[in-house]
This record gives structure tokens, sequence and C-alpha cells, in this order.
């Protein structure tokens, strides 16, 4: 079983540790934040401005937040949902395995009842893959 590797388009670098709460803080928002309402929301970690500043335009960089221009302030949302990420984290971790096949096995092991019982249903709505 082989699947085409991806190409990096330079937008799915790793978060770091603070990427990854701002990136959560974004996703866990009602909509659109601008710099110092993201400030104002990771309070408990006592960010400056400049730091939460530089965190978001390094992650719309990256492509992993969008931005518009409300009046001389930016508001910064995902550009995909949380699941579109984990989805798209799952593919780039299978492309990159040399042996596929172990490798779903593998995750097929870690899966909870639960998990494997939602996996053979949303297997079963695909119906039988094209060769």
């Amino acid at each position: 079983m082989s699947r085409p590797r991806r190409k990096d388009p330079g937008n799915d670098r790793p978060l770091g540790p603070l990427e990854s709460a701002v990136m959560n803080a974004l996703w866990e928002a009602p909509g659109p934040l601008t710099v110092r309402q993201m400030v104002d929301a990771m309070g408990e970690r006592g960010l400056a401005y400049t730091t939460v500043m530089t965190v978001l335009d390094n992650l719309h960089r990256k492509g992993w937040a969008e931005r518009d221009l409300a009046g001389r302030a930016y508001r910064y949302r995902p550009k995909a949902s949380r699941e579109e990420r984990v989805g798209q984290l799952m593919a780039e971790a299978l492309s990159s395995a040399a042996d596929q096949h172990a490798a779903l096995a593998r995750f097929v092991d870690t899966m909870t009842p639960e998990e494997a019982t939602a996996l053979r249903e949303l297997l079963d709505q695909r119906g039988t893959p094209n060769p």
C-alpha cells in the first residue's frame, strides 16, 4: 500500500508550544480576535502585547491563521478548523511512513472500541474505493 508523498508548501511547519496555545485560543474564540483581545484571552500566561503580535504574525505567515484589517488593527481567525488540521497531520504522518500498512495497524491498535466503531462507520459511508 503506497500513498504519494506530499510536497511541503512551506506552511505546514510544526508549531511551537506558544503557537499551539495561541491556535487553541483562536479555535475556541467565537470569532476573529485582535492582538489585544488575544492578550486578554491568554491573560493567565502574562504575555506581552508584542509577543502575541509576533506569534500571530508567524501563524499568519505559516498559513495557520488568516487576518483582516479592521480599522488600524488586524483581526485573526484560524485558516482551518482544528479537525481539518488534525486530519492533515494524520495524512502527513501516514504518507511519511516507510510501511504505511504497518503504521495504520499500529494506529488501529491504539484506538478505543468507540473510535474503532466510528472509523468503521466512516469507511462504510465512503463505500468501496475505486482502484
